[in-house]
């Protein structure tokens, strides 16, 4: 008869002290588990974080940051310098900055008959690529009497709510693109008037852009003044709500729109929680295995006698240690199997919540936790292949 592993089963296996046998079986299941829910969890926070964070450009996000002022501060020169600007864009988060100049001279805006409304403006320029909008009529060159201007959406919506009160007209986007605006420019160095185009709405910025071109020349017109003193910074990023960027810009004491920001903190708790649960459930599963080990130890010390005549009959040691370590395949792999199911079934609990938009998310637990699952099964089989001839050694 050739050898066989249930040939010799019943003189190693003893079921005196199982208790700690299927408590080890109890928390390697509770300990996969927590660890396999938590990888999934941390998943689907971050999908649902990005999903809820819709970019206005492609891969990448557009926030404006300014420095805080404080009683401390205040009076003094709180623009941006070349090296704040140059730390800022050697940041490994920050894929781009570009400072918003503003005008330095006075410019006064009126509408004409349309619309009886006269105020003091600022204008303010950007590079091109950190615009969501920008038409091919955005240019403007010395000479021009036209300035193409790009106005905020949000400062429509904000003059159409109190126009009624003040007797003027309600606009829609493409109305207001038919405003005469007067532009009148003046400094130390002489007046001037333009006429204003808006020629596109942004959701991104809230301010009234103009070219780079005219504002460089504008202040030079009519200030003289060439240098650039950006109260406001625009940064390029993939990941607004990433930790690392929002910590930097907190310990700089930057101030950046909460609500651009606003998954960032929930992001960091959430992923705070659920990697707390991972590690947890790594803990429960190293505890596991030693007690695994402490019931091997006791079954091989018990079988020391007829594993020594085993031996004694020709057995091989490898082949009695791989046979004895495969006894618990069957049970690691129901083990793992069942926490991939219960995982499967909270995931998908987790996508039926009302408050969560899981759309997106997809019903297949992610790759990570399969590859989890598989270390696992091949990493306690390996411990304990490992425990069981070193345990044999100790009777040769």
């Amino acid at each position: 008869m050739p050898l066989s592993y249930k040939n010799i089963e019943p003189l190693i296996i003893s079921e005196n002290n199982s208790f700690s046998k299927w408590l080890g079986y109890f928390g390697l299941g509770i300990g996969v588990l927590l660890l396999l829910v938590s990888m999934q969890m941390f998943v689907n926070i971050q999908q649902l974080l990005q999903e809820n964070n819709p970019r206005k450009s492609g891969e990448y996000d557009f926030i404006s940051i300014s420095k805080t002022i404080t009683n401390a501060n205040m009076g003094k020169d709180n623009t941006f310098t070349a090296s704040d600007l140059t730390a800022l864009k050697n940041q490994p988060t920050i894929q781009g900055v570009a400072p918003l100049i503003s005008n330095k001279f006075r410019v006064r805006a009126t509408a004409g008959d349309i619309i009886p409304f006269s105020t003091d403006l600022f204008l303010e320029s950007i590079d091109n690529n950190f615009i969501d909008t920008v038409p091919p009529t955005f240019t403007w060159q010395p000479g021009q009497m036209v300035v193409p201007i790009i106005f905020s959406s949000d400062f429509l919506e904000m003059y159409n709510v109190f126009a009624p009160a003040q007797g003027l007209p309600q606009l829609s986007p493409k109305t207001i693109s038919s405003v005469n605006i007067i532009l009148e420019c003046s400094g130390p160095y002489g007046t001037q008037n333009f006429k204003g185009n808006i020629v596109a709405l942004s959701d991104r910025i809230n301010s009234l852009l103009v070219p780079k071109s005219f504002m460089n020349w504008s202040n030079f017109r009519f200030m003289q003044d060439t240098s650039v003193h950006a109260s406001r910074v625009y940064i390029k990023t993939k990941d607004a709500n990433d930790p690392k960027l929002i910590s930097y810009l907190e310990q700089q004491n930057y101030h950046l729109n909460k609500e651009k920001i606003k998954f960032s903190r929930i992001k960091s708790i959430l992923q705070n929680i659920v990697s707390a649960l991972g590690v947890f459930g790594i803990l429960v599963i190293a505890l596991a295995l030693m007690l695994f080990s402490f019931y091997l130890q006791l079954m091989i010390a018990k079988s020391k006698d007829n594993l020594r005549l085993l031996l004694t009959l020709g057995y091989s040691p490898n082949w009695l240690a791989k046979s004895v370590a495969k006894t618990w395949l069957p049970v690691y792999l129901t083990i793992i199997v069942g926490a991939l199911i219960l995982t499967e079934i909270l995931h998908l609990l987790f996508m039926q919540l009302s408050f969560v938009n899981a759309a997106h998310l997809s019903f297949v637990l992610n790759w990570s936790v399969w590859l989890t699952a598989i270390f696992l099964l091949s990493l306690t089989l390996f411990i304990n292949l490992s425990l069981v001839k070193k345990e044999l050694k100790t009777i040769l």
